[in-house]
């Protein structure tokens, strides 16, 4: 509601510029039809919003002018002086109103009723109410013409492949540092503008779901059904013109769910149904694409009766009845083809789905069915971001280059390392990678092109796509690069397997794999052993222990860090480490992250970099391999002394050492704004584990951290361990920390002491004042 009120008061204000010079001279010559009809417009758009935006103030004013303004278009009332500085003078209190809501300043309404009276046949003319000064609030936002958006998303994907390509050219040889530090500037520069001109394009899909309702409401009266509408996802952003150019496409499907899915109401009841039909509409971003569902609980499709029809109109009864279940499915888009029987105001007409698919598919999208014979339909509409520019992955395979969306991408192994195996299970291979089974595809099988000719390790991509997870296998990885992405032509997004097409800076076409197209082209089934996924999962949360990430480190010991920490394991360049500014850095995805080390960085032909994350913060940490997921027993040795490392640890009978997370970024994140931090008093803590261990994490988190309160101190909340007593409880709300994983009882409000998530939260809770 929030963007809606922020929309009426700019169009308002928009307006009330507009239409100063039309008052003016409407004044001057009261007769004008068309200045009249301006104001008229004006009032009544401001009325119909006020009814929706609950302004019951604007909207009395509002309706008390058009009142007015309405006799005078019918010839029922002739302005004359006194009644045209009336609706002057209303229209001026809008103006006040607006400016009064925008800046969240009250304004007296005792000269509201005046200026109604004011407005009455034979009223004397209003006088001038005082009303206190408004401060306009400054402008937060302009309209700008479609096209000149377009021109600049055009000239944004030039500038990111320009710069594509000079940092190709540039890493070719030798670079000045100085260079090197001014193309990292530019990358810098030329990330932060491609987002901010991609979000000036986008909006919230409830300008597309909004009409649904009423349109709902009315079809099913016209049908004499009951329909329930539930819609999902409103606040997904899509670009504003395929919001428009999807409008037409929706509204059919959603006429068509209700006309012929929907049974009436004496049909739903001896099917066993409730009367109230269901109809769902959702939507969510998956990838680069827009994916939105509309699924109803009706009779789904006859697909016998499409084929009867079918016959009857010339169509092979044989040929027909030999297509697989999918190519029955997509009979429905045959063009001239219904199922009704009787023509409606709604559908009947033979015209429809097939204008549908060919809509979207001209905007590089495609449509799925999903149907359920007497249960229902689901129809999926996969719809790209008409011009978006994303960080992927380029692989090789079968000669060939294509591009696969970073997001999708969990890792990225090889089919040579020690941590993954790959077994055949029913003709079908699986890939085994630290204790996690998945389906395991060959791009080059997928696409149904031949394998290059390479001796070397295969690439294996660990593909996240929501419903689950698989394995994709590619000759080679070549390249991470921002690719300016496109929709491709029909016939190529018809295949189900791209999401569009790019030109990098090289000039060499290259299409974008759609993962969650590759998965339903293969037939993967994310969902048959989902009660199977259900049980392991509790399972797994009933062992005691941590997960963490074993791996062995650049001085040749075998550490390991919370798997909790880590966002992702990269290898990278040797040359994008370089010694800067006092410590090692290294450049990440057009960004510059400190890179924490202990060992030896120069000389190494590869190198692997942990990404930490907490919060808004990042930091990097070279290693030499990555090897196996284990799980921390809750027995930890702490260090002596605050370091690097946390304490050691005893898995499989061998000592490992434990990377302490929040050392790392204590020593190589940048700090907060202490000056305007809340104080945490760490009290209690006699073993010291508190101030190792726990201090940086909340100094990290933007907390000023202290175990002694100087003069004039005043904790905004106390962290004590559980046996504790109760000190400072009186100075501010206390967080407690326990020993044991699980709590006491219901009563228990302590955190167990290696929850990192749970003791933020905690903390967050009880500043706020949400809790003590």
């Amino acid at each position: 509601m929030d963007d809606l009120l922020q929309e009426f008061i700019a169009e308002t204000r928009e307006t009330l510029e507009a239409l100063s010079g039309e008052i003016v001279a409407w004044e001057a010559h009261p007769g004008d039809r068309a200045r009249l009809d301006a104001i008229f417009r004006f009032v009544h758009t401001v009325k119909g919003s006020c009814g929706f935006l609950d302004l019951p103030r604007l909207g009395r004013l509002s309706h008390a002018a058009e009142e007015v303004l309405a006799q005078v278009r019918v010839g029922d009332r002739a302005p004359d002086r006194a009644m045209v500085n009336a609706v002057l003078a209303v229209v001026d209190r809008i103006g006040e109103l607006v400016e009064a809501i925008e800046s969240g300043t009250g304004l007296e309404d005792s000269g509201d009723d005046l200026l109604i009276a004011a407005l009455a046949e034979g009223a004397e003319e209003v006088a001038a109410v005082a009303v206190p000064g408004i401060q306009r609030a400054a402008a937060r936002s302009v309209r700008l013409n479609v096209d000149l958006l377009d021109r600049m998303m055009s000239g944004m994907s030039d500038m990111v492949l320009a710069r594509n390509e000079l940092a190709r050219r540039l890493r070719g040889g030798d670079i000045d540092p100085a260079i090197e530090a001014a193309l990292e500037r530019l990358s810098l520069t030329v990330g932060e503008m491609r987002d901010t001109v991609t979000r000036t394009r986008m909006q919230k899909i409830d300008a597309l779901f909004s009409a649904l309702p009423r349109m709902v409401r009315d079809t099913a009266a016209g049908l004499a059904k009951s329909v329930l509408l539930q819609v999902e996802g409103s606040d997904v952003e899509l670009d504003r013109e395929m919001i428009e150019m999807m409008r037409d496409p929706l509204v059919h499907i959603i006429r068509n769910a209700i006309d012929h899915g929907i049974e009436a109401p004496a049909q739903r009841r001896a099917a066993g149904k409730r009367e109230l039909g269901r109809l769902t509409v959702s939507a969510r971003q998956s990838g680069n694409q827009i994916i939105i569902e509309i699924a109803d609980d009706g009779r789904g499709i006859d697909t016998d009766k499409l084929i009867s029809k079918l016959v009857v109109s010339g169509r092979d009864e044989r040929q027909l009845r030999a297509l697989s279940s999918r190519a029955k499915l997509d009979l429905i888009f045959e063009p001239g083809l219904t199922s009704k029987d009787e023509v409606s105001e709604v559908s009947g007409r033979g015209v429809g789905m097939d204008i549908v698919r060919a809509s979207i598919e001209q905007i590089g999208g495609r449509i799925d069915l999903d149907n359920a014979p007497g249960k229902g339909l689901r129809i999926a509409i996969h719809v790209p971001l008409t011009l978006s520019i994303i960080s992927a992955i380029v692989v090789g395979a079968g000669g060939q280059r294509f591009a696969i969306s970073r997001q999708a991408i969990q890792e990225i192994v090889t089919d040579q390392s020690d941590a993954i195996r790959i077994d055949t299970i029913g003709g079908a291979r699986v890939l085994s990678v630290r204790g996690r089974r998945m389906p395991l595809l060959n791009l080059c099988e997928v696409l149904e092109i031949p394998r290059a000719i390479n001796n070397g390790p295969r690439m294996i991509s660990i593909v996240n796509i929501g419903e689950g997870s698989y394995a994709l296998a590619a000759d080679m990885v070549l390249d991470n690069e921002e690719l300016v992405i496109k929709p491709a032509s029909p016939a190529v997004m018809s295949t189900g397997v791209y999401a569009g097409q790019t030109l990098p800076d090289s000039g060499l076409p290259m299409l974008l794999l759609d993962c969650a197209g590759i998965a339903t082209v293969a037939g993967l089934d994310f969902h048959r052993d989902v009660n199977e996924a259900f049980d392991e999962e509790a399972e797994t949360a009933e062992v005691p222990g941590i997960p963490a990430l074993l791996f062995c480190d650049l001085d040749g010991v075998r550490r390991a860090v919370p798997l909790a920490a880590v966002d992702r394991v990269e290898q990278v360049e040797p040359d994008a480490v370089r010694f800067a500014a006092g410590r090692f850095r290294v450049t990440i995805d057009g960004r510059i992250l400190p890179l924490a080390t202990q060992g030896e960085v120069e000389g190494r032909e590869r190198l692997n970099v942990l990404r930490l994350k907490d919060g808004n913060c990042e930091v990097s940490y070279a290693i030499d391999e990555a090897i196996d997921i284990i799980t921390l027993p809750e027995e930890i040795m702490p260090a002596r002394e605050p370091g690097p490392i946390a304490g050691v640890v005893l898995v499989e009978g061998e000592q490992i050492e434990l990377l302490d997370v929040l050392w790392v970024f204590d020593e190589h994140a940048d700090g907060g704004d202490d000056e305007v931090a809340p104080l945490c008093l760490i009290a209690g803590d006699k073993d010291g584990w508190m101030a190792s261990f726990v201090r940086p994490l909340l100094e990290t988190a933007g907390y000023r951290v202290t175990t002694q309160l100087a003069a004039g101190d005043t904790p905004a909340v106390v962290l004590s361990s559980e046996e504790a007593e109760n000190v400072h409880a009186d100075k501010a709300p206390v967080v407690r920390l326990r020993r044991r994983r699980a709590a006491a009882g219901a009563g228990d409000d302590s955190v167990y002491r290696y929850d990192r998530a749970g003791l933020l939260c905690a903390l967050e809770a009880r500043v706020g004042g949400k809790g003590r």
